[in-house]
C-alpha cells in the first residue's frame, strides 16, 4: 500500500494564514494563553514540516488536550456554555494543526475554522465583522485548494485567486437562499456573552446616573418615519417610568410591571416609524407615546412603557404606530394614584413644606404645576453636567442650595415637590431629541440623549407629561446637547476621538453620516430580516406564501445558477487564462488566415513543422515560438510572455498583409 499523502506546503501555508485570520476577532474574549499556545503550535507544525521535529506522541496530545480543559476552566470558571465552548473551540482549532498527517486531517482543520468564523458573529455581528469574515473564508478555501497536489502545488497567489473566485461563484447562491430560505426558529437559545457590553438605562436612577450616560456617544437605537421627522419637542423616547422615590434614587415599583395594558383613548394624528434597538441587555423598547407595536411577545405595561419578555441582546427591529396626544386613564384607578403619591417617611422638609405653600396658594393643580415651572425659568437655576454635590436631603439641597443639575435632578424635584401637594406624579426615563443623518433621512439617537421628564395626573385629562428642563435649558430640548453644554465645553469630554465631537467638520460629517448609514442598512435589511420580516418582504413581492411553492422555486433556481456556472466553466469558447496557451491559440488563428490550420490531435512542433514546409521563408520565426512555447509549457522554465509575444509579433511582422491559401495550392499539387 502506498503512504497516505501528506500536508503540502502550499496547503500548510494557507492553514496558518487562515488561523491567524479566524482567531484575531475572538482575540477580545479569549485568555492570552490561547496566542500562546498557537505561537507554540505554530513554530511546531513548521518544524515538523522542515523534518526538524516529531508529531505528537499520543501521551503528548493527551496532555495538550486536559492543559487546554484546564486552562479553559481557570480562565473562565466553567467548561460549560457560551464564552467556555468557543475558547474550547478555538483550542481545539489549535491543537488540530500540530496534530494533523494527512489531508483529511487537514480538512477537519478547515472545517472547524468554518464553524469558528461563524462563532465571532455570537460577539459582534457589525458590517465591519461581516466584511472581515469574508478573508478568514478565503483562506480557509485557499487551504482547502492547497491541500491537493494539482497544478497550483507551490503557488500561493493562484491559489488565493482561485478561492476567491469560488467565493465570488458562490455569492449569488448565498443571497438566493438567504432571500427565501424560510427562517426556523432556534432549537435552543444562547445566552448573552459577558464580554459583548451594553450601556443604556438601569431599573433605577440617581440624579448622577443619567449625567454618566449623558459622557457616552454610544448609540442607542435609529428610527426611520414613514413622512417627515417630527420637530425635537415631540421626540420623547419612552423607556421605562419611575414610581418608587427611596429618599435617594427613583425605581420601578412592582404593579408598573405587570402586563395590564391601561386605559387610553387615541386623539390627534397618528406617527408610524420602525425602530432598530441596539442591544441594552434589558427588556424595555422606546417609543413615543401612546405606541402600538408589531411585534410578537411585546405589551405595553401598566405606566405605558413596552417590555419585551426576553432582554435585548442582539439588533432588534420593530414597527409602531404612536398618538402623542392621546388621552391616558382620564380614570386612573386609585392603587395607581397611590403609588405616584409615595414619599418617604422623611427627609427634605423644606422642599415639602414650600409643596404646602404653593397647594394653599393655588388650589388647581395645574396652577401649581405652572408655578413650578415659572420658578424654574425665573430663579437662576443652571443646566449642567458637573453639578455641586448636595447633602443627605438631595431634594432641598438642590432646590435650595446648589441649584444646578442636570435632567433628572429637575424632574425628580418636580415630581417630589408635585406628590407633597398631593398631585400624583412620576419620572419617566428615556431618550429625547435625536441627530438627523442627512444621508438616509432618519434619526440616530446615542446614549448621550439619555433624558427624564415627569408626568402628572388631573381628574379627566389623565397623564399629563412635563419638562422642567426646557424651563432652564430650552437649547437641550430644541437643539440638542451639544449646544446646551456649550458654555463649559463637558460634551463628551471623555471621548476626545469621537466623531461626534467634529460635528461642525462638513466633510467628515458627511463621511460619518455615510457611513452610519450603510451600518443602519446592514441591521435592518440584513441582521433584522427574520421571521415577520422576512414573511412580510416575500408577501410583499410573491403575494400570500405558499412555503411548499417558494422551496420548489429556492431549489429550481439554485439549480438553474448551478447549471449556468457550469456552463460558463466548460463552454469551449471560454477566454484561456494560461497566458502561454492563450498566445498559442494566437498563432494558431494566425496561420489558420494563411491557410495552415492544424488538425485535430496535431501536436504543437508537428503542426509548426508542417507550417515551416508550407512557409519556408518564416520556417525559424515558426520554430522559435514554438520552442519558447515547449519550453515554458513542458520544460518548467520560468514563463515570460513576453518573449513569446515578441516571438509571435516578429513572425506576424513577416508574413504577408494579404493571407495567401497555400494549403489548396498543396492540395491540388497532391
Amino acid at each position: 500500500m502506498s503512504a497516505r499523502p501528506g500536508i503540502p506546503r502550499n496547503g500548510l501555508i494557507w492553514l496558518l494564514v487562515a488561523q491567524v485570520l479566524v482567531i484575531l476577532p475572538h482575540l477580545g474574549h479569549l485568555p492570552l494563553w490561547i496566542i500562546a499556545l498557537w505561537l507554540a503550535c505554530a513554530t511546531w507544525r513548521i518544524q515538523i514540516f522542515r523534518m526538524r521535529a516529531r508529531y505528537p506522541n499520543g501521551w503528548t496530545k493527551a496532555a495538550m488536550m486536559i492543559g487546554a480543559g484546564f486552562g479553559v476552566y481557570f480562565s473562565r470558571g466553567s467548561l460549560v456554555g457560551l464564552e467556555a465552548g468557543v475558547v474550547l473551540l478555538i483550542a481545539a482549532f489549535i491543537l488540530k494543526l500540530v496534530e494533523m498527517r494527512t489531508r483529511r486531517d487537514g480538512l477537519v482543520l478547515v472545517f472547524l475554522g468554518f464553524f469558528a468564523v461563524v462563532t465571532s458573529y455570537l460577539f459582534e455581528d457589525s458590517l465591519v465583522a461581516g466584511v472581515y469574515s469574508l478573508l478568514p473564508v478565503i483562506a480557509l478555501l485557499a487551504a482547502m485548494i492547497g491541500l491537493q497536489q494539482n497544478s497550483l502545488a507551490g503557488r500561493p497567489w493562484p491559489t488565493l485567486r482561485l478561492a476567491g473566485s469560488l467565493l465570488l461563484q458562490a455569492l449569488p447562491i448565498m443571497l438566493v437562499l438567504f432571500v427565501l430560505f424560510p427562517r426556523l426558529g432556534p432549537l435552543w437559545s444562547l445566552p448573552q456573552p459577558r464580554e459583548r457590553a451594553v450601556s443604556g438605562l438601569a431599573d433605577s436612577m440617581a440624579p448622577g446616573d443619567i449625567a454618566e450616560l449623558s459622557r457616552s456617544g454610544a448609540l442607542a437605537f435609529r428610527a426611520s418615519f414613514e413622512g417627515p421627522i417630527p420637530e425635537r419637542d415631540r421626540l420623547y423616547w419612552r423607556a421605562v417610568t419611575f414610581e418608587r422615590f427611596d429618599g435617594k434614587r427613583w425605581s420601578q415599583s412592582f404593579a408598573s410591571q405587570l402586563p395590564q395594558p391601561p386605559q387610553w383613548q387615541r386623539q390627534g394624528e397618528s406617527l408610524n416609524y420602525s425602530i432598530v434597538m441596539q442591544p441594552s441587555g434589558r427588556p424595555w423598547l422606546y417609543a413615543l407615546d401612546v405606541p402600538q407595536v408589531e411585534n410578537d411577545g411585546t405589551r405595553m405595561m401598566a405606566d405605558f412603557h413596552l417590555e419585551r419578555r426576553q432582554p435585548v441582546d442582539k439588533p432588534l427591529l420593530y414597527q409602531l404606530t404612536s398618538w402623542p396626544e392621546s388621552l391616558r386613564e382620564a380614570r386612573a384607578a386609585p392603587a395607581s394614584l397611590e403609588r405616584a403619591l409615595q414619599l418617604p417617611a422623611e427627609g427634605n422638609p423644606r422642599s415639602r413644606a414650600w409643596a404646602m405653600e404653593l397647594r394653599r396658594a393655588h388650589q388647581d393643580p395645574e396652577a401649581v404645576v405652572q408655578a413650578l415651572l415659572r420658578h424654574f425659568n425665573r430663579e437662576p437655576f443652571g443646566y449642567t453636567l458637573k453639578p455641586p454635590a448636595v447633602g443627605a436631603d438631595i431634594v432641598d439641597g438642590f432646590l435650595f442650595q446648589t441649584r444646578n443639575g442636570f435632567c433628572i435632578h429637575f424632574a425628580g424635584a418636580m415630581t417630589f415637590v408635585l406628590r407633597a401637594a398631593g398631585i400624583p406624579a412620576r419620572v419617566v426615563a428615556g431618550y429625547q431629541g435625536g441627530e438627523v443623518n442627512s444621508a438616509g433621512n432618519y434619526l440616530s439617537v446615542h446614549q448621550f440623549d439619555a433624558h427624564a421628564w415627569l408626568e402628572y395626573w388631573v381628574a379627566g385629562r389623565g397623564w399629563v407629561s412635563v419638562d422642567p428642563t426646557f424651563q432652564v435649558a430650552p437649547e437641550r430640548i430644541e437643539q440638542g446637547l451639544e449646544q446646551a453644554l456649550a458654555d463649559e465645553q463637558s460634551f463628551l469630554e471623555g471621548s476626545p476621538m469621537s466623531l461626534m465631537r467634529y460635528r461642525d467638520i462638513g466633510w467628515l460629517n458627511s463621511l460619518r453620516h455615510g457611513w452610519d448609514n450603510l451600518n443602519y442598512g446592514w441591521q435592518r435589511w440584513v441582521l433584522s430580516y427574520q421571521g415577520e420580516r422576512q414573511r412580510d418582504i416575500l408577501q410583499g413581492l410573491f403575494g400570500p406564501l405558499d412555503w411548499r411553492k417558494l422551496g420548489v422555486a429556492m431549489v429550481a433556481i439554485v439549480f438553474l445558477m448551478v447549471m449556468l456556472l457550469v456552463l460558463l466553466s466548460v463552454k469551449p469558447w471560454r477566454y484561456e487564462r494560461d497566458p502561454q496557451q492563450r498566445l498559442f491559440g494566437r498563432f494558431e488563428r494566425l496561420l489558420a488566415r494563411h491557410g495552415v490550420i492544424r488538425l485535430k490531435g496535431e501536436g504543437a512542433r508537428a503542426f509548426a513543422t508542417r507550417a515551416a514546409q508550407l512557409l519556408p521563408g518564416q520556417a525559424e520565426s515558426l520554430m522559435t515560438f514554438v520552442e519558447l512555447y515547449e519550453r515554458q509549457r513542458y520544460a518548467g522554465q520560468v514563463s515570460d510572455t513576453a518573449m513569446l509575444r515578441a516571438s509571435l509579433a516578429r513572425l506576424r511582422g513577416q508574413l504577408p498583409w494579404r493571407p495567401v491559401r497555400l494549403v489548396a495550392a498543396h492540395t491540388e499539387r497532391e
